[in-house]
């Protein structure tokens, strides 16, 4: 079976009858006829034979990979930011937010090929800007330059703004899950103000094949 994550920028694909990782890939390379057995995202209804919602996969996903029965687990894509959090085994609460997450993990890619930044060679800030949106959000970094900050240290209390409003969406938790690209990006994670586990990118597939 064929399992896919269609996201915003990119795609994770599973063939569950091979021995092969999960693939990432560019949304932008996916092939135009490409169809999956089972998926996710936001083109999963038209490039899938059935597709399942993404809260439901998260919820899913976190469930079959954490096994814990209280948690809370956030995924932070590159156009939205959603939460599950579970107590006593149960899903209690979800949240989706396209809004005040508006192309969050798009943003902070991007600033890092426009700036050529690595984020794993920046430190995490002792402040942030106060952020609700990532891309209105990009005029505090230009009014901080301007000013006469460093584009290196704008783009940290940028990263640090975005990461805090995340935690605040997700309900402030002592311990927080996190899923999706953003695990990879070490300035991001060390900027959540609690107890972080990275789980990956392949989360919402684990989701799927729990719901075969």
């Amino acid at each position: 079976m064929l399992l896919a994550d269609f996201g915003t920028s990119y795609c994770k694909l599973l063939d569950t009858e091979t021995d092969r990782a999960p693939e990432v890939i560019a949304t932008r390379d996916l092939e135009v006829g490409f169809m999956a057995d089972l998926a996710t995202g936001h083109n999963a209804a038209r490039r899938s034979k059935q597709s399942i919602n993404e809260l439901t996969a998260l919820a899913r996903g976190g469930e079959k990979i954490i096994g814990g029965k209280d948690f809370v687990l956030l995924d932070c894509g590159s156009r939205d930011i959603k939460f599950v959090r579970y107590a006593e085994g149960r899903v209690v609460d979800m949240g989706w937010n396209a809004e005040c997450g508006a192309s969050m993990g798009f943003t902070i890619e991007l600033l890092a090929k426009y700036y050529d930044l690595d984020y794993g060679e920046i430190a995490v800030p002792d402040t942030g800007f106060s952020i609700t949106c990532g891309v209105l959000g990009m005029s505090n970094i230009f009014d901080a330059v301007i000013s006469g900050l460093s584009e290196t240290e704008a783009v940290a209390k940028f990263v640090r703004g975005i990461a805090r409003n995340a935690y605040r969406f997700a309900g402030s938790p002592e311990r927080l899950y996190l899923s999706g690209g953003l695990c990879d990006n070490p300035l991001f994670v060390g900027s959540f103000p609690c107890n972080v586990i990275s789980l990956g990118r392949f989360v919402l597939l684990a989701g799927l094949q729990a719901s075969r």
